[in-house]
């Protein structure tokens, strides 16, 4: 049959919805052209013409009056039809981040100097006003939960009434340093895990298996969270904003602005005890030796560490046998302590406390090898759950120092005066990068309430020459250790109180009560807030922006990121908030790995990569068959087929020859004989037994990465390494891609000798053809490569990064004559008029480009954990893992080729899962 003829008949025009899908420019012009034709006519005034006045060549009065009546009637009409036509509404004046889908019909959400205008038009347009508390339900469900809520209130009421007038008869009130009805004090066992604070009663059904974050309710309307019933770490925590953030997160966190995130996630560990025995456990889990500095810890270096004025910042590590296993990264505070006391004639029996701040996915392994040490160690240190006792947030950005200062107000009365570190902070003003500071500093002092405050107003920058050398000399003496004292937020009860803040109903009534604009003071009411500030650095030095942590009690987090998201920068700007993946963007465009994303050789990133794979594997069997990459078809050239391992996974089972079932049981020395805590028992947070990270079933093949860790730690002790990965030229690298180190000649083809081997990946139109001329493999087993594989691969070295000679001369050009100037021009023009270099990395799909083939598998050395195109670099980058020496391997690993060639040993060759392409690379350890 043929085609059916529109339903107008066969000469009928098409519809105007197929005319302009088909003809999407020319649809475009008829809507403008018509919008054009709109607006002329709106504005365009008829008139009428003279004649009509007159009357046998004499003026009629009457027809003269007409005319003009027409006129001005013609007049108004147009004017208003060309406001209606070109005017935009209040609600469309709005800035795009601002802008609310349920914002047009309420005037309260738009800006104040639209507020008028908004009432006026909705008056104008007889638009209701609505809002969510006042509107009335519309369905059977929701009326029925209005109904119970209201009841709940009533009985409520009730019930807190009957409490007031028992509590008035027999004259007990709960009075706590002056503020009455504060809650008791919550009970911290000590090595035991503690429960998560309780939730309101409408919100308890919704934490059963997570916990929320202290800012939950202000993200969860604004950034896209975990999946309720698929918690991360235990955790509900913010992935991504709602708008589009990529570009403006690079611009935040190194150009203008700042960005904040809330980490209250990472775990608080603390310990406590004698100094001797935490010196003791701290050495067995890996604190002995700094990453920056010469001498140990314990030693003369490490002295402002252990008074409290820095943080120490690396990785722990648990023994296993006869080897450590490292865990994650930390870091490590110790409570200050009081100046002019040496460790030396400390007295022994003053107890010391120190933090530790580690990531939630390796909290218990953490907890538990602590638990374990402390238990064997004399004199007797004890362990803290303090994972919802202190909150964080972490600040990055030329801005940060700004919004910090214009939220954080010291706690200044008369009984407690300023104190160093408060005076020490103010004195920041005008710092715009913290890795500034002295590496790891550390600031403690006691804040007001944010909200007394609140909005925060902006900082004047300080101008003169004068202020930034007085920031100049604050910074090269950072007299931190001048006056320090303990930490309250090392002290139970200072966190309680500060805990137990004023309501904002209270507040507001006391603003109501002072003059427009004027700030709050503090009152016996409102408790001081301890706050500690870490400024950090990445390792790669000052290039990048520095890091501000604070640290606050869990409760007191909210108040602080509510002032700190609305502080009007000098740059015109607004703190923007960023998730988990903001995060990682953050730490990939900086260099650095993201854990436990990027540490493959631990248990958090064991499981972590576990969890990938599983997701991966589930979008790759979702697509239809003709959508998705068939693995086993892959032509790599040289007659190899198929993908190197499994293209879902960085496949260092693979690598390291470990076996791909999770059924094998753990080696004899991973059991040791430590007290575990159950992660499901009943003393583990009180969250139910639903896992974020469900193992997967026995009998499935499932690869178990878990033994990595154990085997890159037992005889494959320091040769696996986290790299970074700048690609020299053209390419976008992705997560599981394969690290292949340089080529090696391999051996003379035992088949046919002289046949000859594709040098290059021929278009795809040409390989059929060749298909049935390459050798498929050799007679040992290996593939049949060129033997100038590496030699076409070192070509490709574009000269701007490619090592010059000493005497500056680009490399293979000949010597040009210092003092015969027509020589050298003889000499340039034969150089321009020779014949261009072949383009390495030029891919014609229908023919004409090629690539140089990718090494073997047996070069493979590593995988890309993050890759993607870096805008700091403004080219693609990766974080991966590779092998820096693998006995079982008989090409050893990366090592071994930077011994052998200094200038050529750190290149590699990077190819992505599922493609035959390769892309030159060159590698730095991390």
């Amino acid at each position: 049959m043929g085609p059916k003829a529109p339903a107008g008949g066969p000469n009928a025009p098409p519809s105007n919805k197929r005319s302009i899908a088909s003809h999407p420019t020319n649809a475009r012009n008829d809507v403008m052209r018509q919008k054009r034709a709109k607006l002329h006519a709106a504005r365009n005034i008829p008139v009428q013409q003279a004649d009509a006045a007159l009357k046998d060549g004499q003026l009629d009065l009457q027809a003269f009056v007409a005319a003009h009546e027409f006129e001005i009637e013609s007049l108004e009409q147009s004017m208003a039809t060309s406001k209606a036509v070109g005017s935009s509404r209040a609600f469309q004046k709005v800035p795009r981040g601002l802008r609310r889908r349920t914002a047009s019909h309420n005037p309260k959400r738009v800006p104040r100097r639209l507020k008028a205008r908004a009432r006026r038009e909705m008056v104008e347009d007889n638009t209701p006003l609505v809002e969510a508390r006042r509107r009335k339900p519309t369905t059977t469900r929701a009326r029925i939960r209005a109904e119970t809520a209201k009841k709940l209130r009533v009985l409520a009421a009730r019930k807190k009434k009957r409490q007031a007038e028992a509590s008035q008869r027999d004259g007990k009130q709960v009075e706590v340093q002056g503020v009455v009805g504060r809650k008791p004090r919550p009970k911290i066992r000590r090595n035991q895990l503690n429960e998560p604070p309780q939730p309101a009663a409408k919100f308890r059904k919704r934490q059963i298996n997570k916990t929320w974050l202290p800012t939950h309710t202000w993200h969860a309307k604004r950034a896209r969270m975990t999946d309720p019933q698929e918690p991360l770490w235990r955790f509900a925590i913010p992935l991504t904003p709602n708008e589009k953030i990529y570009r403006p997160t690079h611009r935040a966190q190194g150009e203008r602005g700042t960005m904040i995130w809330d980490m209250s996630y990472v775990s608080t560990i603390g310990v406590y005890g004698s100094p001797d025995g935490l010196e003791k456990v701290l050495k067995r889990v890996g604190i002995s030796q700094p990453s920056s500095w010469g001498d140990s810890l314990w030693g003369e270096k490490g002295r402002r560490w252990r008074s409290g004025t820095r943080v120490w910042s690396g990785m722990l590590s648990r023994e296993s046998g006869r080897h450590q296993r490292l865990m994650c990264p930390a870091t490590v505070l110790w409570n200050p302590d009081k100046p002019g006391r040496h460790d030396h004639e400390r007295d022994k029996i003053v107890l010391r406390q120190v933090y530790l701040r580690v990531h939630p996915s390796a909290f218990l392994e953490v907890f538990n090898e602590l638990l374990r040490l402390t238990k064997m160690t004399r004199p007797r240190v004890y362990i803290e759950d303090l994972r919802f006792e202190v909150g964080s947030i972490e600040l990055t950005g030329p801005a940060s120092t700004e919004a910090l200062l214009a939220v954080l107000t010291p706690y200044v009365t008369k009984d407690s005066p300023r104190s160093s570190h408060a005076a020490l902070f103010e004195s920041l003003e005008g710092l715009t990068n913290p890795a500034t500071l002295p590496a790891n500093a550390v600031l403690s002092f006691s804040v007001q309430d944010p909200r007394l405050r609140h909005p925060p107003r902006k900082r004047g920058f300080p101008a003169g020459v004068e202020a930034q050398m007085a920031l100049l000399s604050t910074m090269a003496r950072w007299p931190a250790e001048e006056g320090r004292e303990p930490s309250l937020l090392f002290d139970r009860d200072a966190r309680h109180c500060a805990s137990c803040l004023p309501s904002q109903k209270s507040i507001n009534r006391r603003r109501g009560n002072t003059a427009a604009g004027s700030f709050l003071a503090p009152t016996k009411a409102d408790p001081p807030i301890p706050v500690i500030l870490i400024a950090s650095r990445s390792a790669s030095g000052m290039q990048t922006q520095g890091t501000w942590t604070l640290l606050a009690p869990w409760k007191c987090i909210l108040p602080v990121w509510y002032s700190l998201v609305h502080v009007p920068l000098v740059s015109g700007l607004n703190p923007r908030f960023g998730g988990m993946n903001e995060a990682r963007q953050v730490a990939f465009e900086r260099g650095l790995p993201w854990f436990p994303g990027d540490h493959p050789a631990t248990d958090a990133g064991a499981e972590w990569e576990l969890e990938q794979r599983r997701k991966r594997r589930q979008e790759w069997e979702r697509r239809p068959k003709s959508k998705r990459t068939e693995w086993a078809a892959l032509d790599l050239g040289a007659g190899r087929k198929g993908e190197v391992g499994d293209g879902h996974a960085c496949d260092f089972e693979l690598l390291f020859g470990l076996p791909t079932s999770r059924q094998d049981e753990t080696p004899e020395e991973e059991t040791d004989s430590r007290p575990e805590i159950a992660e499901n028992g009943p003393t583990d947070t009180g969250q139910g037994a639903k896992k974020s990270h469900e193992p997967a079933k026995k009998g499935t093949d499932t690869p178990s990465l878990k033994k990595l860790s154990l085997v890159t730690r037992t005889e494959f002790d320091s040769i696996v390494a986290l790299v970074r990965i700048s690609l020299l030229s053209r390419g976008v690298v992705r997560p599981c891609a394969r690290i292949y180190r340089l080529p090696s000649p391999p051996p003379p083809c035992a088949t046919s000798p002289d046949a000859e081997v594709p040098a290059t990946m021929p278009p795809p139109r040409m390989r059929e053809q060749q298909k049935e001329q390459q050798p498929v493999q050799a007679a040992n087993g290996t593939s049949c490569l060129p033997h100038d594989l590496r030699a076409q691969w070192l070509v490709r070295i574009p000269p701007t990064t490619a090592p010059r000679p000493a005497d500056g001369q680009a490399r293979g050009s000949p010597a040009r004559p210092a003092g015969d100037v027509e020589a050298r021009k003889r000499l340039l023009a034969r150089e321009l008029v020779a014949a261009p270099p072949p383009a390495p990395n030029l891919l014609d799909v229908g023919g004409g480009g090629h690539h140089a083939l990718v090494p073997d598998a047996a070069d493979l050395v590593g995988f890309v954990s993050s890759g993607s195109f870096c805008l700091a670099d403004g080219r693609a980058a990766a974080i991966g893992c590779v092998a820096v020496g693998t006995p079982r391997r008989p090409g050893g690993g990366v090592l071994a080729d930077v011994r052998a060639d200094a200038r050529a040993g750190r290149l590699c060759v990077v190819r992505n899962a599922g493609e035959n392409v390769g892309w030159l690379a060159r590698w730095e350890a991390v």
